[in-house]
């Protein structure tokens, strides 16, 4: 039986985190800030610079939604408190209340931590970097399901996702892939992810249905707008040539269109093979580089230059940053109710792709 003083005091804390957030928000400041960038969306020049224009559109759409979204719930809690006033014991009408309650508490928690992301480049796009690691086939197949989880979490955010290199595996899964992430607040929600993910599953291209342990490294880097603050000296740079790989057409794979920039100060290396022109290909090499190089910076500002200069960790044993473990059967079988359409004998097949999606869409 629902309790009236429960919901009560649920409304209570929620108004109380709410009034915390609208705070962290500083509600006037982005108001301001919204005036002004929609009195430069009213310039008559102001599609002159198409990407700088996308880049202010985006902030101002940015903005609205917040400022809307916090609206809403502060409304949305007021409707709640007046309904429940007027349950007066009606168990039907407790029930829907306290669903619209469930409903507003995601809400609110979302937009909180939206809040917390306020570093530098938290509310950029993101730019993602899969290599596979220890463990050659089975690690290419990785990379390709860790791929195929962080395209189905963009999707359900509601974020637009653009491949930037992609290298597929000798015998199967992907070597490497790039791509972009489009949307507020993209780096700040991915950022986390940087680092070696480790799999554990009976291999499916094993015979003896062995249990085989697979690594693969997640890059995460910022997008930065044109304007940035990071200079490139072009002799610190070296520039290669060559074709693009995958299926053929009518250009993009018949000249050296695809550019490969390595930093050679900092030995980054960054390519690009997806735009039908080798001009368009640099430019966006150079871009992802300029993102590399900030979040370089970023990071020597945390730490002290020991550690970023130090010993790399190899995508392999021990340097993992998260663990996905699916063999042995007992783990599975006694945590097999965390999983909606748990099938043990797909596990069992090496068949894991559901259960891997199912348990990112849990984690993140």
């Amino acid at each position: 039986m629902i309790q009236i003083e429960e919901l009560k005091q649920n409304i209570k804390d929620l108004t109380f985190k709410l009034n915390g957030v609208g705070e962290s928000l500083n509600l006037p400041v982005l108001k301001q800030e919204l005036e002004q960038l929609t009195a430069k969306q009213h310039n008559p020049d102001f599609w002159n610079d198409v990407k700088n224009a996308q880049q202010i559109s985006q902030r101002a759409k940015n903005i609205e939604d917040k400022i809307a979204l916090y609206e809403k719930l502060r409304k949305s809690l007021t409707d709640v408190n007046d309904l429940l006033e007027l349950c007066d014991g009606d168990e039907t009408m407790l029930e829907e209340t306290a669903a619209e309650l469930n409903r507003i508490t995601t809400d609110i928690n979302v937009l909180h931590i939206a809040t917390l992301l306020s570093g530098k480049y938290d509310a950029n796009n993101a730019i993602l970097t899969l290599h596979a690691g220890a463990g050659g086939t089975e690690a290419q197949d990785w990379v390709q399901m860790l791929y195929r989880m962080y395209t189905r979490y963009c999707e359900r955010r509601g974020y637009k996702l653009e491949v930037l290199d992609f290298l597929d595996g000798e015998e199967a899964g992907i070597k490497s892939v790039t791509f972009q992430v489009n949307g507020a607040n993209a780096y700040g929600y991915l950022k986390a992810e940087k680092g070696v993910h480790r799999l554990v599953r009976i291999s499916p291209f094993d015979s003896a249905k062995r249990r085989h342990t697979s690594f693969a490294s997640l890059e995460v880097m910022p997008e930065l707008p044109q304007d940035n603050d990071i200079v490139i000296d072009d002799k610190d740079l070296k520039i290669d040539t060559y074709r693009s790989s995958g299926a053929g057409g009518q250009h993009i794979n018949k000249t050296e269109s695809a550019i490969r920039i390595t930093h050679v100060p900092t030995g980054i290396v960054v390519s690009c093979q997806t735009q039908r022109s080798q001009m368009q290909n640099r430019d966006q090499a150079m871009s992802m580089l300029k993102s590399k190089l900030a979040e370089l910076k970023e990071r020597e500002q945390m730490e002290e230059a020991a550690a970023i200069k130090g010993e790399v960790k190899k995508i392999e044993w021990g340097s993992q940053i998260r663990s996905y473990v699916f063999c042995p059967y007992t783990l599975v079988k006694d945590h097999r109710t965390n999983f909606e359409n748990a099938n043990i004998n797909d596990v069992m097949d090496g068949n894991i792709q559901p259960f891997i999606e199912d348990y990112l869409s849990k984690a993140m």
